[in-house]
């Protein structure tokens, strides 16, 4: 290795980066960037995938990340290598849900990327427990000079702990994730296939499993199928590819189910440190305590 460097990491593609100073400008992909600032690192740039809005991020995804003063790259089709540059980063930090593939970026753009700045690869992918893909956001942020503050970690075991107690009993509430699609049309969420819905299911929370059938990670039915599933609680996926649960006002089949569960606001690509993963798993156990919940 080179003498001077000072900063090395090797990423989920086994693939190692080395700068002769450590990165200060890191350009990340939405869901990093949430991460990474709950470890105390402020992105100087975000970039989307083409399931988001080229001009502005998704809030659903930024966690606690004060968009102010942050450069947005864009999503989808916009994005280049000049505009992803544009922010100055000596650091880019993306996502993959497996094979190395970096997500929400054409394989050439992100190869003509590399060519001009380290780029460091996650795996956030079905494959890897959510405590696997949080370690190694710590391994990375550690890597970079900060840490996420060790009161995380107990807000974390506070709410696994709130919810076991709550998941103790014979009669446990009936769960159901799901994505609206349109009007007519539910994705529902197969637990075994998401990393933060296999956290609840080893924590006692009763998840639904929807029928076999095609779609690996979402099984698509009618609202009317998903009503007849009879939730005590949604999780209802609120980034802005899914249809506004506000739009469904009008439905009576999901007007039905919202007049007897209770929704939780989920965000299928999670922010991957323990503060936020400790506030999602505090609204489902809101959701478990509220009177009427079985």
């Amino acid at each position: 290795m080179n003498e001077r460097t000072v900063w090395q990491f090797t990423d989920d593609r086994g693939q190692l980066s080395a700068t002769g100073e450590r990165p200060q400008r890191v350009l990340a992909y939405i869901q990093a960037g949430a991460t990474l600032w709950d470890h105390g690192i402020r992105p100087a740039g975000l970039f989307g995938s083409g399931h988001d809005d080229p001009a502005a991020p998704d809030p659903a995804k930024t966690g606690s990340l004060p968009l102010d003063g942050i450069a947005y790259a864009g999503a989808g089709a916009t994005l280049d290598v000049d505009a992803l540059l544009r922010c100055a980063p000596d650091l880019v930090v993306a996502v993959s849900y497996g094979g190395g593939q970096v997500y929400g970026l054409d394989p050439e753009t992100a190869k003509h990327l590399e060519g001009q700045v380290p780029v460091v690869v996650i795996d956030v992918g079905q494959a890897r427990t959510l405590a696997d893909i949080g370690d190694r956001f710590t391994e990375l942020a550690r890597s970079l000079g900060a840490e996420e503050p060790a009161s995380a970690t107990r807000e974390l075991d506070a709410a696994r702990a709130r919810l076991r107690a709550l998941t103790a009993g014979p009669d446990r509430a009936r769960v159901l994730a799901l994505s609206p699609a349109d009007q007519h049309q539910a994705y529902l969420a197969r637990p075994r296939m998401w990393p933060e819905l296999r956290v609840l299911a080893d924590l006692g929370v009763g998840l639904i499993e929807p029928a076999e059938g095609p779609g690996a990670n979402w099984s698509t039915t009618g609202w009317t199928e998903a009503a007849a599933l009879r939730p005590d609680v949604v999780l209802a996926d609120i980034r802005v590819n899914a249809v506004p649960l506000a739009e469904l006002r009008d439905n009576a089949e999901w007007a039905a189910v919202a007049a007897t569960a209770r929704v939780v606001p989920w965000n299928p690509e999670p922010v991957c440190s323990a503060h936020a993963h400790a506030r999602f798993l505090e609204l489902v156990a809101d959701a478990l305590d509220s009177p009427g919940t079985a």
